[in-house]
């Protein structure tokens, strides 16, 4: 991790972290990587929480948590060293809204949207449904673009090209890289978002998600499914996006961004 203290004041830094369980992943070393990112933003995924289960002491920041009805499942949460104009939880369609997957900040020139897509699971049960997620959540976005720009973050659960995962010739109908998911993600960056990464690094081979079986993680057989998209009338911000390979205490990595203040 660079030095964070000569950047304050023109930089804004953005980590996000599918983390697979907050309350495992606080006790591999949770913390520890939070203090040391010292980030503006810090954005988590999969929280598998329930509203007073933890109490999480993180000064300087206001907590804004999202969570699902079911138990031990999905849920977001974003840290900010900021205090937002407004925040909106869910997008406010009532299919979508009771998984904790969404949670909008709203500054003066820029919101913020920390998102957990549905995975289309094995046999891509959830595929059709995962499908009129992304028509929705895109229309969400396009709603939000009106207004400002919009900085996008989390586990968007697909890997966009060949290049984003280890196996793609057998993957291409599996959930994460099958086509449909595919051509959503693309739709997404035609509406006006640009893949941070991507659009600094289009030749660079990294992941941020690994299976727990078949020592994924050991051979690097991964997938880039965890993003930072900004609206393109500030992709000229972009001054770094980051994969964090060697932080452990999940299946993903955390991601990050920066971005000229």
């Amino acid at each position: 991790m660079r030095g964070r203290k000569e950047d304050r004041l023109t930089d804004i830094r953005f980590i996000s972290w599918n983390v697979n369980g907050l309350r495992a992943c606080l006790k591999k070393g949770f913390m520890d990587y939070f203090t040391e990112a010292d980030a503006d933003f810090f954005c988590i995924q999969e929280s598998k929480l329930q509203d007073g289960q933890i109490d999480l002491e993180t000064e300087g920041y206001y907590q804004f948590w999202n969570y699902a009805e079911k138990k031990g499942y999905s849920g977001t949460a974003v840290f900010a060293r900021r205090e937002p104009l407004s925040v909106s939880m869910g997008m406010g369609i009532e299919e979508h809204d009771r998984e904790g997957r969404v949670i909008t900040l709203e500054y003066p020139d820029f919101y913020l949207v920390n998102v957990y897509t549905p995975n289309s699971q094995d046999g891509l049960k959830r595929l059709d449904y995962r499908m009129k997620w992304e028509d929705d959540f895109r229309a969400f976005l396009g709603g939000l673009s009106r207004k400002k720009p919009v900085v996008v973050c989390g586990d968007m659960n697909v890997a966009h090209e060949e290049i984003d995962l280890k196996n793609p010739k057998t993957n291409h109908t599996n959930a994460g890289f099958s086509d449909q998911e595919r051509d959503k993600f693309t739709q997404l960056l035609e509406s006006g978002f640009t893949d941070s990464y991507r659009s600094l690094y289009p030749d660079r081979v990294e992941y941020s998600w690994w299976s727990y079986r078949f020592h994924a993680r050991e051979k690097n057989a991964g997938w880039r499914i965890d993003y930072f998209l900004v609206s393109d009338s500030i992709r000229d911000r972009i001054t770094d996006a980051c994969i964090h390979t060697d932080v452990t205490g999940s299946d993903h990595c955390p991601v990050e961004l920066v971005l000229k203040g």
